[in-house]
């Protein structure tokens, strides 16, 4: 790692962080090449390791993948294999950024059970659905490659506070659901067809009525995919994180044989939030993604990231009828507050809100700062919804 000059390729300072048997050291920089080389200006590493360092400066993914500021080198496997302890060396040099601690979630609102659910293309599968609280259902759709477990604060929260019964599941083959009853160990592959016909199918056969759709990143995109295909089925939709065309996600080291899954893919998951949010937060958002069944996150970003097209999806979304409320924030390098932007303008009447604090995982890295934007969100919902709420089942 070191400081450029102003004409490289010449640097004016830089060191080598050595792994060697588990021990870490610093060291001056070594005449051999390094395995992995970060180099940058005096200007930006100041913004990289102030205590709070601004959107794009926060990690070493939103370095590598968005900030031009840096320069960084190496063979692409090298760098998969290093990128878990590179995450969690930034995310301790900002571990004073962080203005609130995270409060002992209390789950015993919170409730779940197996549903036995005919889904697409005959195939079925128990899935495990989780409620809390109690009113108008609002289904939590969860991200790629994760499950239900990323709605638990937000749950857990609203329980007590709103008029709606939140419910979240666990998609086939992710968390607490296995795979089909008809898998025989091929690999796992999302489209977007499936994707909405198991969300309708547990709309009708276990909701029982239209709802209100929370989903981030990939169930934000199925959210406003389900929204513009089967408007009968839900009551409005809030999309966190959502993005229009998320190309480039996948890579080859997702299941390379010599990077470990689990640590390559909750090291992504670091790089993508905020360092306001509270240590411990995060670090069970990161946890959930490192339990992802094999391939599972690959498999997902095929609908995500070579399938979604947000553009195409949200003009066909009749806002007058399905309110849309697009909510980022502003540490996500991923589904930027831009994205918000582009789908609310091909969207009637939608909202945006900007939530400068947060990052691509706001219910899971910290649930008690999205609620104060939610709150008020599924109030002005609820007041705008019920004129239109269908009284019977689907």
């Amino acid at each position: 790692m070191g400081v450029v000059d102003d004409a490289p390729p010449l640097h004016s300072a830089a060191i080598d962080i050595c792994i060697l048997n588990g021990e870490v050291s610093i060291e001056p920089a070594w005449r051999e090449p390094a395995t992995v080389s970060i180099f940058a200006s005096q200007g930006t590493w100041d913004q990289a390791l102030a205590i709070v360092p601004p959107p794009l400066f926060q990690s070493f993914s939103a370095w590598q993948i968005r900030n031009p500021a840096f320069t960084i080198t190496g063979e692409p496997l090298a760098i998969a294999q290093c990128r878990a302890f590179l995450e969690c060396l930034i995310e301790r040099w900002h571990i004073k950024a962080s203005t609130a601690d995270a409060k002992s979630l209390s789950l015993e609102s919170i409730t779940g059970r197996y549903h036995r659910v005919a889904g697409p293309q005959g195939r079925n599968a128990d899935i495990f659905v989780e409620t809390a609280g109690q009113g108008q259902p609002l289904l939590c759709l969860h991200t790629a490659g994760a499950d239900s477990r990323q709605y638990h604060g937000v749950m857990s929260g609203l329980a007590t506070v709103s008029s709606y019964k939140t419910i979240a599941f666990d998609m086939p083959a992710h968390g607490r659901s296995m795979p089909t009853d008809d898998w025989d160990g091929e690999d796992y592959r999302l489209d977007q067809a499936s994707y909405v016909a198991w969300c309708v199918e547990v709309i009708k056969q276990v909701i029982c009525q239209p709802v209100t759709l929370l989903g981030c990143s990939m169930g934000a995109a199925i959210a406003l995919a389900i929204a513009a295909q089967h408007p009968d089925l839900v009551t409005a939709v809030i999309a966190l994180e959502a993005p229009v065309r998320p190309r480039g996600r996948r890579n080859a080291y997702l299941t390379h044989g010599q990077v470990n899954a689990g640590w390559h893919t909750s090291a992504y998951v670091r790089g993508l939030m905020s360092p306001l949010s509270p240590l411990a937060y995060r670090r069970r958002a990161a946890w959930i993604y490192a339990q992802g069944g094999p391939g599972v996150y690959d498999g997902d970003l095929q609908f995500y990231s070579d399938e979604f097209d947000g553009e195409a999806i949200a003009k066909a979304i009749d806002g007058r009828h399905t309110p849309v409320v697009l909510m980022t924030g502003h540490y996500d390098f991923s589904a930027t507050v831009a994205d918000a932007k582009a789908l609310a303008g091909w969207i009637a009447h939608s909202r945006v809100v900007e939530m400068p604090e947060l990052g691509h995982f706001p219910m899971t890295e910290n649930p008690g700062a999205l609620l104060a934007y939610l709150v008020p969100e599924l109030e002005r919902l609820e007041k705008a919804t019920t004129p239109l709420r269908r009284k019977t089942h689907v």
